[in-house]
């Protein structure tokens, strides 16, 4: 869930312990379960958007996170892992409540307002915010050339797909939707730059676990209280199965695929599904959801892809210089 800009991919690997390729079956099974990422992944907000239907947002993605978190805790714990320390149960709340509490909850909620390929291409944008925030707020690093240009490559992307939707803007049933992704999107941002500077030394999916854990319970208590949520005996059934889909494929399958890709695959080339997963997603949508898909939208849509790939790529870079800017001075100061 760091993908976005300090590759961080690589500590997941490590914690992972990588199992090399030993055939060129082990690397055929890695594409295909690198595949179902891409696909699977941009389906869920097809499945979210079906959910809210039948069953109010909150409820639904905090029912989502209880059942997907406690599937991972008790693999986790079948496989004799121990109960977090008080700092990690610290850092788990603060990651859960920014990343699956307000991130995941309001994109389930904001999928109620406007069309599941939307929310995706608008959730997909957490790396732009990554780059404002941590290069405005936060210090933690600087701009090039490249990352400039995909910074307004990925604006430009977003002003394309909504000239679509300008008569549409307004209407009091669509703007709460546009607002709700974008807080999403933001805070997503920030969990990450959290996690990236407080997560140490923890299984990134036992941290998961407990993130999706406690942010269930947390959903589901707000749910009760501003009064989105209906007795479990009442809802359709219809929820239930977008529920199931969301769990098992959207959470468990598809988060297995990917422990499995990352380690029989190279990070950068497991990071492709951050760029397929929102086209998937428009597709899909316009396919079994009759979603407005016009040239325009897609055009907008591969442009802002383009500006996120060109933001990752950008901070990739800005590392790997001050890397090795670091170590030309350490054999200096050596020398």
């Amino acid at each position: 869930m760091k993908n976005y800009i300090y590759d961080l991919y690589d500590r997941l690997r490590s914690s992972l312990s990588p199992s090399y390729l030993r055939s060129k079956s082990d690397h055929s099974k890695a594409i295909i379960a690198l595949c179902i990422i891409c696909f699977f992944w941009g389906t869920t907000w097809l499945g979210a958007k079906i959910g809210v239907r039948y069953m109010p947002a909150l409820q639904l993605a905090g029912t989502r996170q209880l059942v997907a978190g406690s599937i991972f805790l008790i693999y986790f714990f079948s496989k004799g892992y121990k109960l977090p320390t008080r700092s990690q149960f610290f850092q788990f709340f603060w990651m859960s409540f920014l990343m699956f509490g307000i991130s995941n909850g309001f994109n389930t909620w904001s999928v109620k307002f406007i069309p599941s390929g939307l929310g995706a291409v608008l959730g997909a944008l957490s790396p732009i915010w990554i780059a404002i925030f941590s290069t405005f707020f936060f210090k933690d690093t600087r701009l090039n050339v490249m990352t400039v240009t995909g910074l307004i490559l990925g604006l430009g992307g977003v002003c394309l797909i909504f000239y679509d939707y300008l008569g549409e803007i307004l209407r009091p049933s669509f703007y709460p939707g546009i607002i709700l992704a974008g807080a999403a999107s933001m805070t997503w941002a920030m969990g990450t730059i959290y996690t990236v500077r407080h997560s140490r030394n923890v299984d990134p999916y036992y941290s998961m676990g407990w993130q999706m854990f406690i942010s269930g319970i947390v959903l589901l208590i707000v749910s009760y209280f501003v009064g989105q949520f209906k007795p479990f005996t009442q809802v359709d059934i219809r929820a239930w199965y977008s529920l199931a889909y969301l769990v098992l494929i959207g959470s468990v399958f598809t988060n297995a695929s990917f422990i499995y890709a990352l380690k029989r695959l190279p990070a950068t080339q497991v990071s492709i599904y951050a760029y397929v997963n929102p086209i998937v997603a428009v597709a899909i949508g316009a396919l079994l959801n009759h979603e407005k898909i016009t040239t325009l939208i897609c055009l907008g849509t591969i442009v802002a892809i383009g500006g996120i790939y060109l933001v990752n790529t950008g901070f990739k870079k800005v590392e790997t210089t001050d890397e090795k800017n670091q170590i030309e001075k350490m054999n200096a100061e050596k020398n």
